[in-house]
């Protein structure tokens, strides 16, 4: 017998991964704009209504101004100083809320009540000449004539006060409202926009500075309640809110720049804005 010797090869057997894959997220804001048109600091100025304002992602009058930021998931308003309203010196890119897609003219009243809640940032703005910061409107609830009142008074448009208008200011949460600059004025004469002046405002403590932050208001009869982050809250519940009855209202939100300066700039980021009435 020949014995026959076994070579066995050892094989190095060298398995080959694959190259790892990076899959990128997009984030998405969690809005939906179907009851909300928006102004930009262009043109006349120029507005946008629904339902063409869904389309923003791929809308090129809206794309420098209003636009989705996907790493964090927020809905951009940037804006700088150019075209304004009749009613106003100041640029914006801001949302108007419409009750009704694609009209003014349908709106509520305090007695009705609205709540808006969001959550924000304010995580660029620019400075002024002395190294201040510039500050924004970053929410409002405006009021409107009927055309009934507007005739009244005999005014051009349906134009009224803002009876809210909350700020971002030196890194914190300003609130100014109105008040009636004469308790004895008739029906007709609180119509007027001259009959009311602001309030001396309140500033919430907490610095939130470029932070994300969550803001509620939350409107009534003869009431008003601003919250910022579930926390720490401010109500107005007085004789001039009383009297704010008699307005039509809407919400705003945005980013409505108060300033001129050259160069200057603000970039306010929205994650969610809810609205119930």
């Amino acid at each position: 017998m020949v014995e026959q010797e076994e070579i066995q090869e050892e094989v190095e057997i060298i398995e080959e991964t694959p190259e790892e894959v990076v899959e990128e997220t997009f984030l998405l804001p969690n809005i939906d704009l179907s009851n909300w048109k928006v102004t930009l600091p262009t043109g006349s100025p120029d507005e946008v209504e629904p339902p063409e304002i869904s389309d923003y992602a791929t809308d090129d009058r809206l794309l420098p101004y209003m636009y989705n930021d996907s790493t964090d998931g927020a809905l951009v308003f940037y804006t700088s100083p150019g075209s304004s309203t009749n009613n106003s010196s100041y640029s914006r890119t801001e949302l108007r809320e419409q009750l009704v897609p694609g009209s003014n003219s349908t709106n509520w009243t305090f007695t009705e009540g609205g709540t808006m809640k969001g959550t924000l940032a304010v995580d660029e703005i620019s400075k002024d000449a002395e190294g201040k910061y510039h500050r924004t409107i970053i929410m409002q609830i405006h009021g409107r004539l009927t055309n009934a009142q507007r005739d009244l008074i005999e005014e051009d448009d349906n134009n009224a006060p803002p009876i809210l208008k909350i700020y971002w200011q030196n890194g914190k949460i300003r609130v100014l409202t109105k008040v009636l600059n004469d308790l004895t004025a008739s029906d007709e004469e609180i119509l007027h926009t001259d009959a009311w002046s602001d309030n001396d405002g309140y500033t919430f403590s907490e610095e939130i500075g470029t932070n994300k932050f969550i803001l509620e208001i939350i409107a009534s009869e003869g009431r008003l309640e601003i919250i910022l982050n579930e926390t720490e809250s401010i109500i107005y519940e007085d004789i001039h809110m009383e009297k704010w009855g008699v307005f039509e209202n809407y919400f705003k939100a945005g980013n409505y720049l108060q300033t001129k300066d050259e160069g200057s700039f603000a970039r306010v980021k929205f994650y969610n804005l809810e609205v119930t009435h």
